[in-house]
């Protein structure tokens, strides 16, 4: 009966544990890290007076990770510990020694010889003991490696290597080319077009506008909203937007990468931000009376002269 019971409660369990992964929402918008800040998509932003507490750096991007993983951190942690010396010859001589013993104990004795007495079980020890001892030196005879590179060349991977200069576009740090950057100013053209945009992105997505959405951001954020309004579209919900106002905002960073220019903005603002019932427009979820405050991290890309376009969103 304690046993029925055992399996009956870990069905349950195991049902309601699905259940709560069938109904987790993929990754809302509201509370989302995603798209790219160039080379710097994978560092942390800096602090502001309107986000003054650290923001993690972008979680879903299209930019490759090529830094090496901190100490501590998840990608260091998975990273699989070296094989110690001589693992595989340890692993089949032990299990020689257990499969040897056992068998004496149980009267087989070592690779099916008879005997049981306690001289059989002497002989099999020291021949299990020449086997550890032949094993060992196979194992630890290593050939010596012809060093890649002769006396007088140096490894382009040595951290001797010279620093790139600072006036070429990329530095070079083994077979991974980092782009430089440097900090530009933002004018306050620039931030009257980081507002606007604000506004006009935040309508365009209440009012489900590819076409609009698809003019002011970066093909990589188009694709998350894309992806975001489809999914509310096959659950029969709609997310309206409306009534924005920025409360505050600061420039977190602003730099150049070649030609690109980037910008990260720390932005407070309030919207009427409410998830209604597709075919009945029934409010789901949120206040469509009460507007609610929101700090998020936009950053805004150009190339050259072009117009500035969403590049990446971050909650604070």
């Amino acid at each position: 009966m304690t046993g029925f019971k055992f399996r009956y409660f870990g069905a349950i369990a195991m049902g309601l544990a699905v259940s709560v992964m069938l109904a987790t929402p993929a990754d809302a918008r509201r509370g989302g890290s995603f798209g790219s800040r160039g080379a710097r998509t994978h560092d942390a932003p800096a602090t502001t007076a309107a986000a003054r507490k650290p923001v993690a750096p972008v979680q879903r991007s299209m930019t490759e990770n090529n830094k090496p993983a901190q100490a501590g951190s998840p990608a260091q942690a998975a990273k699989p510990a070296p094989a110690k010396s001589g693992g595989l010859a340890k692993g089949l001589i032990g299990g020689l020694i257990a499969g040897g013993l056992i068998g004496a104990l149980l009267g087989n004795g070592f690779g099916g010889l008879a005997g049981t007495g306690f001289i059989m079980a002497l002989l099999q020890i020291a021949m299990i003991g020449g086997l550890i001892w032949l094993g060992l030196r196979m194992f630890r005879r290593k050939p010596a490696l012809a060093p890649a590179y002769g006396g007088n060349m140096a490894s382009p991977f040595t951290a001797a290597a010279q620093p790139a200069a600072p006036t070429r576009p990329f530095a070079f740090t083994g077979a991974t080319a980092v782009p430089q950057s440097e900090d530009i100013p933002i004018e306050q053209a620039d931030k009257e077009a980081f507002e606007r945009l604000l506004f006009e992105v935040q309508d365009a997505f209440g009012r489900e506008d590819y076409a609009a959405l698809r003019e002011r951001t970066t093909p990589e954020v188009m694709s998350y909203f894309a992806e975001e309004l489809s999914q509310n579209a096959t659950n029969g919900r709609r997310n309206q937007v409306s009534g924005t106002q920025l409360l505050e905002a600061e420039v977190a960073e602003a730099w150049r990468e070649g030609r690109k220019d980037y910008a990260t903005i720390a932005m407070r603002y309030e919207s009427v931000d409410v998830m209604l019932d597709r075919a009945t427009g029934a409010v789901i979820e949120g206040d469509a009376a009460r507007p609610t405050q929101t700090t998020e991290l936009w950053t805004f890309a150009r190339d050259g002269h072009e117009a500035w376009r969403l590049s990446a969103v971050q909650t604070a």
